[in-house]
């Protein structure tokens, strides 16, 4: 080995190979292998994502021409076009027999870093790896910096989106590809899930981030009130107007507006709602002129407006203006051991809080939340690790400190459970309002029920 190659492949990386011949990947091998601190080949293309999750290579050099079509590097394009859906980062150099302008351009337009010709020359084989070696450090630092520009921006204020499961990195993964956009975002999820809260780091994580974040509960306005409420009014508009008041859309303008609920919106207010955004200007209630608004819309449904659409209850214009990206939040069934995480979380918070030291979960207890569905999702959770830990005296939270049942406990219990819930409801509503000092609204704020559902059950219990 000549001290320039040595001082050219100075950076050791792990690379992939590609390519359907075996002799090719052969020599590729043999040859590559004093320079590089791993080395994985194949000649199936089905295998990329496989090599890309579990290797994780710094650089993969890519066969274009395949037995499919040996001439036009199709087949080549398209495993560029994978391996890219895969990681928008990746370091991708092309090889092909049948090297031309055309063809390189073309690769590096869709994303390929070089571009080197078969049979290769030693020396410039190793100067192209060489250079894709310091760019794939270049990028995997950026993103490393990003990543902490991100933290720093982040305060104490803001809840963490907790969880490490597939489903929440895509989540986390999206909302960082998208702080750098102004575009309108759908947030899509079940009731509980945190669409408000991935709402608020959208808005945190953007360039609007130092300006207003405006949020409307769609969902609470009467249909009266929406116009009022969006788009303001002047003083003398109605009866109760004695001074005029902006609407929410005016006093988030340059900043966010958060629209929760979306999918309440009756037909008459969709119409209203998209000749706003598209004039880009409201006009108050009662007022003449029209006032010139910017904002950035974040909206947020538990419904599937794309049927809506198809039955005729949702405006498809609307939907295609408010839905540029739309972002799916997992219900918390879907994200296995995250339920431990937020349990653990909100086992925290509520100690500190009411100042109790319960130290855990027993494993029984962890296996308890594992099982059960959460149809309320994680603000279910949340309600049931506060009711846990205000109610209980051990000092790990043990599975009858957790009020639902179990499946295997309804088939078991499937006689008895009237009573057995009665004693349950009764005991729960007692130690709750001890707790709440015998506020009802915080106790049944505690159960994670109305205060009007409250009374009728004290009722029938004669509490």
């Amino acid at each position: 080995m000549s001290q320039d190659n040595k001082h050219m492949m100075e950076e050791k990386g792990k690379i992939l190979i590609i390519d359907d011949n075996e002799d090719v990947l052969f020599a590729l091998n043999l040859l590559l292998e004093p320079y590089m601190e791993k080395i994985k080949v194949t000649t199936q293309p089905s295998r990329i994502e496989h090599f890309m999750t579990t290797f994780h290579p710094d650089v993969i050099l890519l066969d274009m021409n395949f037995r499919r079509d040996a001439i036009s590097g199709q087949e080549g394009f398209d495993c560029l076009s994978r391996i890219l859906k895969t990681d928008p980062q990746a370091v991708v150099v092309f090889m092909t027999a049948y090297a031309d302008t055309d063809k390189a351009v073309k690769a590096i337009k869709e994303g390929a870093t070089d571009f080197v010709s078969k049979p290769w020359e030693k020396e410039k084989l190793l100067a192209t790896l060489s250079s894709a070696l310091k760019l794939s450090r270049s990028r995997k630092e950026v993103g490393k910096l990003q990543t902490q520009m991100l933290a720093l921006k982040a305060d104490e204020h803001l809840p963490k989106l907790i969880g490490n499961s597939p489903a929440m990195q895509k989540v986390k993964e999206t909302i960082f590809k998208l702080s750098d956009t102004d575009a309108n975002i759908l947030v899509l999820g079940e009731n509980g899930t945190g669409k408000d809260l991935v709402a608020r780091m959208l808005k945190h994580f953007s360039p609007r981030q130092d300006a207003a974040f405006v949020t409307i509960d769609l969902g609470s306005i009467p249909e009266q009130l929406f116009e009022s409420e969006l788009f303001g009014y002047e003083k003398g508009a109605f009866t109760d107007a004695r001074k005029s008041k902006p609407g929410r859309m005016e006093i988030a303008s340059g900043g966010t507006l958060f629209l929760d609920e979306i999918g309440n919106l009756t037909l008459p207010m969709q119409a209203k709602l998209l000749t706003a955004i598209e004039k880009r200007q409201i006009v108050r209630l009662g007022a003449v002129e029209a006032t010139p608004i910017d904002v950035r819309l974040i909206c947020a449904t538990n419904a599937d407006l794309h049927k809506r659409v198809t039955e005729g209850s949702f405006r498809q214009d609307l939907l295609y203006r408010i839905n540029t990206i739309e972002l799916r939040i997992p219900p918390l069934r879907e994200r296995g051991e995250d339920i431990l995480l937020l349990a653990e979380h909100f086992l925290a918070k509520y100690n500190r809080k009411y100042h109790k030291e319960a130290k855990g979960l027993t494993r029984e207890a962890k296996n308890k939340l594992l099982k059960y569905t959460w149809p309320g999702n994680v603000r279910e959770l949340q309600h049931t690790l506060e009711r846990a830990v205000i109610l209980s005296d051990n000092n790990l939270l043990r599975p009858n400190d957790f009020l639902f049942p179990t499946p295997t406990e309804r088939n078991e219990e499937e006689e008895t459970q009237e009573l057995n819930l009665e004693k349950l409801e009764r005991k729960a509503i007692e130690q709750a309002l001890r707790a709440s000092n015998g506020n009802m609204s915080r106790a049944a704020e505690l159960l994670g029920i109305t205060r009007f559902a409250l009374y009728r059950k004290m009722e029938k219990l004669d509490l």
